[in-house]
């Protein structure tokens, strides 16, 4: 579950860790009464749960109400990224003279939780650990124990932290690992913690996401849910359907059947140089019908502009999988986008059989039916 940024602000500032005054608002009116009494200048920023929103136009930091009504017109209703903007928040403006980055995560290799820490904050963190790796200093956690207060000063005065914030930097990043663990956390981080000319350090952004399956344990948390949810409609339409779905940045758009396969899927579409626009797994026995929701829901991404069916039948019957493909794809005057299909295993030639070639592109193996839609995706883009 991932939380909207007013959200995970609200759960950092109740732990203690200092955030700008800031309100919620759902239409120009609200967002001028918001910062008239926060007080101008103020930034406006959509609510919507994908990175890159200021580069996109989600964000904007303005000094006046005449400004803060274009800013509103222009940011309410958009399209970012292929979610519509419903609601924004209106942030007091910090002024800064620096921009760090800490999170907390789970490190999967080795089995521990680990915390990090940049002094390169207020950029795409997945860029600096690509292109700059040892500008983020990482310190392992043993959960049994917690984080030991030495270990958060380790971290950020092995980044390079300015002595002046050091100890408050490293009390942020104790109270983040300490909501990661209580709340049953997959992801918290603050990117960009500022600090300011007073030596104060305050979380400009907030990132929270939750382990779904531990909200039974976290009924504040729960409670939040719906409106989390709300503003993507393919997040709606996934719970509608009930998928596991999670909608990524990218352009590839993929459907398998099984976490693992779909899971092999998006790291081939790295490997062959494409971007995925989406993880969904229309999970095992899937008939025609639930297909034909799989394609309604990623044709709705106008991000997509290619889509790369992987089916390996166990439970799922190849010849159900064809069947499907055709039904939703006959519907349709004009494909919306090129779609390519891999199937193997239960009835796998029969399905062969039944798919309509003039509809999508059938490919033997995985890594040819990839290529080939990395190859459809870029053409889209060209």
């Amino acid at each position: 579950m991932k939380l909207h940024e007013y959200q995970a602000k609200q759960v950092f500032a109740d732990a203690g860790i200092p955030t700008p005054p800031s309100q919620l608002a759902e239409d120009v009116d609200g967002v001028l009464s918001a910062a008239g009494e926060i007080g101008y200048p103020v930034a406006i920023k959509a609510q919507v749960q994908v990175g890159g929103r200021g580069k996109a136009g989600g964000i904007e930091l303005v000094s006046d109400d005449e400004e803060a009504r274009e800013a509103a017109d222009s940011i309410l209703g958009m399209d970012l990224k292929g979610i519509h903007v419903d609601r924004v928040l209106v942030e007091g403006a910090v002024d800064f003279v620096n921009e760090l980055y800490v999170g907390v995560t789970m490190d999967r290799g080795e089995g521990k939780p680990v915390a990090m820490v940049s002094t390169k904050g207020g950029v795409d963190i997945e860029a600096v650990a690509e292109e700059t790796p040892d500008a983020i200093v990482r310190e392992h956690v043993d959960p049994a124990f917690g984080m030991h207060p030495y270990q958060a000063r380790k971290a950020v005065y092995d980044a390079g932290v300015d002595r002046e914030v050091a100890r408050d930097v490293a009390s942020v990043l104790t109270t983040l690992y300490e909501l990661w663990d209580d709340r049953d956390g997959a992801d918290a981080e603050i990117n960009p913690l500022m600090v300011t000319d007073d030596d104060e350090v305050i979380a400009a952004d907030a990132v929270m996401n939750v382990d779904e399956d531990a909200l039974f344990r976290q009924p504040e948390i729960a409670e939040m849910q719906e409106e989390a949810a709300s503003g993507d409609e393919l997040e709606q339409k996934a719970d509608e359907y009930d998928f596991d779905y999670v909608r990524l940045e990218g352009d590839v758009g993929i459907i398998g059947n099984g976490a693992g396969l779909v899971m092999t899927t998006l790291d081939l579409v790295d490997h062959y140089g494409g971007e995925p626009a989406n993880f969904l797994d229309v999970g095992g026995g899937a008939k025609a019908e639930r297909i034909t929701n799989a394609l309604d829901m990623v044709f709705s991404d106008d991000n997509v502009e290619s889509v790369v069916f992987n089916i390996f039948g166990g439970i799922t019957r190849g010849d159900e999988v064809a069947r499907g493909i055709n039904e939703a794809l006959e519907a349709f005057d004009e494909i919306p986008k090129p779609v390519v299909v891999r199937l193997a295993g239960t009835n796998w030639e029969e399905g062969m059989e039944i798919l309509n070639e003039d509809l999508v592109t059938v490919e033997g193996t995985l890594e040819s039916a990839v290529q080939r839609a990395v190859e459809y995706a870029e053409e889209g883009q060209a």
